[in-house]
């Protein structure tokens, strides 16, 4: 995890349903795709902080979406940075070209949202936003790129809100941190 003086920093999640099983020949070229994209991710200015499964190099084992539904977890210092790295980087080859190994989506696949900084979004807690983003569709709590909101209107948001259930996050595992194969 990279040093930051910001307040915020902004999670993403997103899911992409495999439209062949991940050991299918047809899914190889994104899967030789996998280590550059996610060293890259790693080395990007703003990059915090990835989710990877527990010894390995990524997350492409976890299945908490479905025996089909890949999950990519980050956080960034920015909004900025997660756009410089998702929109103008070898990352982008991977997004032109996911019509070849994935279905097609039919509602929101990705979901932006604010966390402190130093905090980890676990899997539930991040499902929790995308679920909120499908159901009620972009707020400050839950939202997307073309429906951004900033730290300072999501802190609003939150203080404004009254006092939420306890955290289904909590009794989710911990992420583990990229590079790192220990349990955080």
């Amino acid at each position: 995890m990279t040093a930051s003086a910001h307040a915020a920093h902004l999670a993403q999640l997103n899911v992409a349903t495999l439209s062949h099983p991940f050991d299918d020949p047809r899914i190889a070229p994104f899967v030789e795709m996998l280590d550059p994209v996610n060293a890259a991710a790693d080395g990007a200015p703003g990059f915090v902080w990835r989710l990877v499964e527990e010894g390995a190099a990524d997350a492409t084992g976890l299945r908490p979406a479905g025996e089909a539904v890949i999950v990519n977890l980050s956080v960034w210092e920015t909004q900025e940075a997660l756009w410089d790295f998702a929109y103008r980087s070898g990352h982008l080859e991977v997004m032109r070209r996911r019509r070849e190994w994935f279905e097609r989506h039919v509602e929101a696949h990705l979901v932006l949202w604010w966390v402190p900084a130093g905090h980890l979004p676990t899997v539930g807690e991040a499902l929790e936003r995308l679920a909120d983003l499908r159901a009620h569709g972009p707020s400050p709590r839950a939202f997307t790129f073309a429906s951004s909101y900033t730290a300072t209107e999501a802190a609003q948001h939150l203080q404004a809100a009254s006092p939420a259930q306890p955290e289904q996050a909590a009794r989710s595992a911990r992420p583990t941190l990229a590079g790192d194969s220990a349990a955080v």
